[in-house]
């Protein structure tokens, strides 16, 4: 098989290993196989690629789409390094509120599976980032909605991860709500 699929702290979160097929001329890896990965839990049907460039110290999130579109998503990074995070929203879900984050980058080549029903947000810590992901719904902006990247109460521990400065933030960012601040409907 061309991946390992571990579980993170976070059941439903994915962390995924690709075999790297490596020689003095490059490498080559298969980013995504169907029965692979819905063999392995992940069966949505993805119907949108999107690819981003961020610069040192930007942090984009904590985004996710509500229902009726809300998606799930497989995120890679192709160039340089993140600090890669999902934070539960499922308000049924006994770790509601929790996250889990990983190192993805150019050189580790992993990805992370973020089913529907998680927030997610990324840390750049390399001069330049470039992330794929591939998404399970396509875009709605009438959805689109946001949790604070820093709230209290989520607690995400930025500066283990290597924030050692005020993160560059979104207008967008800076104004999103507090997790409990979130109507019930929106919560997914």
């Amino acid at each position: 098989m061309p991946f390992e699929f571990k579980k993170t702290n976070i059941e439903d979160v994915i962390l995924i290993t690709p075999k790297v097929f490596e020689d003095g001329r490059g490498f080559f890896l298969e980013g995504y196989k169907k029965t692979d990965f819905f063999n392995n839990g992940i069966k949505d049907e993805f119907t949108q690629d999107n690819h981003s460039k961020s610069s040192y110290g930007v942090l984009r999130g904590l985004h996710y789409q509500s229902n009726p579109h809300a998606q799930g998503k497989i995120v890679r990074c192709i160039r340089g390094k993140i600090f890669d995070v999902a934070v539960d929203i499922r308000k049924n879900s006994e770790t509601f509120g929790k996250w889990t984050g990983t190192i993805l980058s150019e050189e580790n080549k992993n990805m992370l599976y973020i089913p529907k029903g998680f927030a997610h947000g990324f840390l750049t810590l390399s001069d330049t980032a470039e992330l794929l992901y591939k998404a399970s719904g396509e875009y709605a902006p009438q959805n689109d909605r946001g949790i604070f990247w820093n709230d209290p109460v989520i607690n995400i521990n930025w500066q283990k991860y290597g924030l050692d400065t005020e993160p560059i933030l979104s207008e967008k960012d800076k104004k999103q709500p507090l997790l409990k601040d979130i109507k019930e409907e929106d919560l997914l």
